[in-house]
């Protein structure tokens, strides 16, 4: 048993406390893993850094003895008590008793930008499985003023967040993910690095935020839209699925858009590169 595992237990016995699958919490007991994500994170004095779900503080200590500051937001108020308990003497420490959905964490970054001397945020983060595609989507599509993403989540979703556009594990978030981030993967987690196991692998990967948008949008909301009806019946061509999908009125449509930009009339939407939506969408804008 490594000073981790023995800590997180001495911990968890001290305070009662079971991990609540509702809640997808399973405590990391590894210290390898621990290093790995914060050194990934590249903290530094001037930062803030967002920690989701910061359960009974494994990750936490690390980031305050890096970083200017850290709001650690944690939605079970049992472990309120305990991270209150563990970290009273860090005044670079605030805790945050919510739903992460619920926050604004633009409001959040800018208050704390305004008020201390921190010139980046960051989010790190041990995501519950149930809620990781909601959160990373909330990060993403609110374009908050941050540097990186740096989280472990389910192996299987994080394959197909940080893969290329057309991979065949592509899925529509992938598309959702290249556009707004670089993504790298920094470790596979084991099984046997959390209390109690889960039944899948888990991959701490890293998402840098672009500075500007990766391709030229005149609509976004209708791209992203036509991405996601492409992956909604993704064993269709992409012409039924745009057509039951609503997007297009008709197969006869569809094939004239589809022979004008040179694309298989039997293609489907998950062989398409973001730059051939890209040019799909303008031509679809031009048919409206």
């Amino acid at each position: 048993m490594n000073n981790l595992e023995e800590e997180t237990r001495y911990i968890m016995k001290k305070y009662g406390i079971n991990a609540n699958k509702n809640l997808g919490q399973n405590f990391l007991i590894n210290n390898e893993v621990v290093d790995n994500i914060i050194q990934s994170s590249e903290i530094s004095k001037e930062d803030l850094i967002i920690e989701i779900g910061p359960g009974l503080g494994t990750l936490t200590k690390g980031l305050l003895e890096k970083a200017g500051k850290v709001i650690a937001i944690e939605l079970d108020e049992r472990m309120i008590k305990i991270l209150k308990e563990r970290f009273f003497m860090y005044d670079n420490f605030e805790l945050i008793n919510k739903d992460v959905l619920k926050v604004d964490l633009a409001e959040l970054i800018r208050n704390v930008k305004l008020d201390e001397n921190i010139k980046k945020a960051k989010i790190v983060a041990n995501l519950p499985y149930y809620i990781t595609t909601p959160i990373i989507m909330k990060l993403l599509e609110k374009e908050l003023d941050i540097e990186s993403i740096t989280v472990m989540i389910q192996k299987e979703v994080a394959d197909r967040l940080i893969a290329i556009p057309g991979e065949s594990c592509s899925g529509a978030i992938t598309y959702s993910v290249y556009y707004y981030a670089e993504s790298e993967k920094i470790m596979i987690v084991s099984n046997n690095s959390f209390i109690p196991e889960p039944e899948v692998q888990s991959e701490v990967i890293k998402l840098k935020i672009r500075k500007k948008p990766l391709v030229n949008l005149e609509d976004k909301e209708l791209f992203f839209k036509i991405i996601k009806v492409s992956f909604m019946q993704r064993r269709k061509t992409l012409i039924n699925a745009l057509v039951n999908g609503g997007i297009l009125k008709d197969k006869i449509v569809a094939k004239d858009i589809f022979n004008k930009l040179g694309f298989d009339i039997n293609v489907r939407g998950e062989n398409l590169s973001i730059q051939d939506f890209v040019v799909l969408t303008k031509e679809i804008i031009l048919q409206k």
